[in-house]
């Protein structure tokens, strides 16, 4: 059987089904810019604000007197500064887009940690919604460490 986890690009990766791995993007396509294009517009005006704000600072200002590109300014030095208020709202969004994947899964009818969490509230299984939950809290503790570890590789100033 092809799809024994219902991971189905995993699955159709260890089975070296191109066939399968293309279909398997192709019915992900939908679900993922549902998920991805709710909160994509919020960070492009964030990074663009704080990039806008950061363009304006002394330093780039010494910058551009030296003589260095615009563009490596913007890459090298500004863009580093404007996303470090990015990176904190990526932290707390990302709660947030799990809940919106249950929505998601659900509407597509997509097998999943978040179907699977539906159908056990909708059964009043409540051990399996437990479980679900600890492991989710579990998962979003562990991203927001991380965010906090890359805050502070971003960001020299932040120290732990």
């Amino acid at each position: 059987d092809v799809y024994k986890r219902q991971l189905y690009l995993v699955d159709s990766l260890l089975s070296a089904n191109l066939d399968q791995f293309f279909t398997s993007l192709y019915y992900l396509t939908l679900p993922s810019l549902t998920l991805g294009l709710l909160i994509s517009g919020v960070f492009e005006r964030m990074v663009r604000v704080n990039l806008k704000q950061t363009l304006k600072a002394d330093y780039v200002e010494a910058a551009r007197a030296r003589g260095i590109p615009e563009r490596r300014i913007v890459v090298a030095h500004a863009l580093k500064n404007a996303l470090i208020p990015v990176i904190t709202v990526l932290g707390l969004t990302f709660a947030s887009l799990l809940g919106g994947a249950i929505l998601t899964e659900v509407t597509f009818s997509w097998p999943g940690l978040a179907n699977r969490l539906y159908q056990a509230i909708s059964q009043r299984d409540y051990p399996v919604v437990q479980g679900i939950m600890v492991f989710l809290s579990v998962i979003v503790a562990m991203a927001s460490i991380l965010i906090d570890i890359l805050n502070a590789y971003v960001d020299p100033r932040i120290r732990y």
